[in-house]
């Protein structure tokens, strides 16, 4: 049974298929046989019509759905094209933050993490090109998990950065991603052991946010060797031209046409950033090179790395796009690696963790990421 509304906000097409106990929300940048993708955008639902089979990384959902484990609750809402952090959209409505609606929720996986932060799913999935399942959990106060390039199937996923662009699982804790890892990848175990020797990186944050990150990884017992942050900054900064220029190439073509139904920030982005960054293109494959090279240099000393999701706290609505940057996410994506969001104490508001590792490395992430959120309950 479906409905659609053409005003909704956290999610753009409710559903109730299935009969599981494991509620499951799906952004709607991943095709839903029977159910339009909108990616977010009005010119781009005026053109949809119902797809005619899943993306690829809905099998195993379809396969826990088949034997009653599984329940498909909607398609969620996110910023227009997947292009932008903020998670406001002017065609659908913002997702509201459960932690405060005056704060951003966060994008551009903005309804997924609000479905689960709101109880309304149990777990969803996101895709994330520069940060975007880590952010709006970072945001949320959930645990996100940034898959491994190519390690799941984008086929009948939206593209915004096809060399960057991953699919993964958002949940209320490690346990739940661990459940969104078995439905993308049935057989999904994380390793039973967690690391122990984990890499600080130190980019500029807020004191509170790195109190806070440290207060947790010396809870869990890690043994953590402090690095310097060497190339990071310059792969943040470059990265960008990877994914605009793609972004380009995967969503310019809407300007010809349809202009006026799309929504201004992501005009200037496409027009702006996304053409600039074409420009910038051989000289930020060289500096991607570089991190690669750097980050398996690391990967010899330390078995993970440890930084802020974010660099301060989620900000106000009307502040977001004057403050909030994807420069401890973006070098993730440009060197492949996955990454998991933990929220960890800080006060009022929980900051976030972010753990990442080498290629593939995602069971050894969530090991640890357990022990963080015991050490921290």
């Amino acid at each position: 049974m479906r409905a659609i509304s053409a005003l909704v906000s956290t999610f753009i097409t409710r559903l109730n298929e299935g009969s599981g106990e494991v509620r499951v929300a799906v952004k709607d940048l991943i095709d839903v046989t029977g159910v339009p993708t909108t990616a977010g955008c009005r010119a781009v639902a005026d053109m949809a019509t119902a797809v005619e089979r899943d993306a690829a990384c809905m099998r195993g959902i379809r396969e826990a759905m088949a034997v009653g484990v599984a329940r498909l609750v909607g398609k969620t809402n996110l910023h227009e094209l997947a292009y932008g952090i903020t998670g406001i959209n002017p065609w659908f409505g913002t997702p509201r933050n459960p932690l405060d609606p005056r704060l951003v929720p966060g994008g551009s996986s903005s309804g997924s993490a609000v479905a689960v932060a709101a109880g309304e799913a149990d777990v969803a999935l996101g895709t994330d090109t520069g940060g975007s399942v880590r952010i709006p959990a970072a945001c949320c106060g959930i645990v996100g998990l940034k898959t491994t390039w190519g390690r799941i199937s984008t086929q009948g996923v939206w593209p915004l950065a096809p060399s960057l662009d991953t699919v993964g699982p958002m949940a209320r804790d490690v346990d739940g991603v661990v459940v969104g890892m078995r439905l993308l990848e049935p057989g999904f175990e994380p390793d039973v052991e967690p690391p122990v020797r984990i890499g600080r990186l130190r980019v500029e944050a807020n004191p509170e946010i790195d109190a806070a990150i440290d207060r947790a990884l010396n809870a869990a017992g890690f043994t953590v060797v402090d690095l310097d942050h060497g190339p990071w900054l310059t792969a943040a900064r470059q990265g960008v031209g990877i994914l605009d220029s793609e972004a380009w190439d995967s969503d310019g073509w809407l300007l010809d046409e349809h202009r006026d139904r799309i929504g201004r920030d992501v005009v200037a982005r496409i027009e702006g950033d996304a053409a600039a960054g074409l420009g910038r293109l051989a000289e930020a494959r060289s500096a991607q090179r570089l991190w690669v090279r750097h980050l398996e240099s690391l990967w010899q000393r330390v078995e993970l790395l440890a930084l802020p999701t974010l660099s301060d706290f989620p900000p106000p609505l009307d502040e977001a796009e004057r403050t909030f940057t994807i420069r401890c996410t973006l070098p993730v994506n440009i060197a492949g690696v996955p990454a998991l969001a933990v929220p960890v104490p800080a006060g009022s508001l929980p900051a976030s963790l972010q753990l990442i590792a080498p290629l593939r490395g995602e069971e050894r992430l969530l090991a640890a990421g357990r022990r963080v959120e015991e050490a921290v309950r």
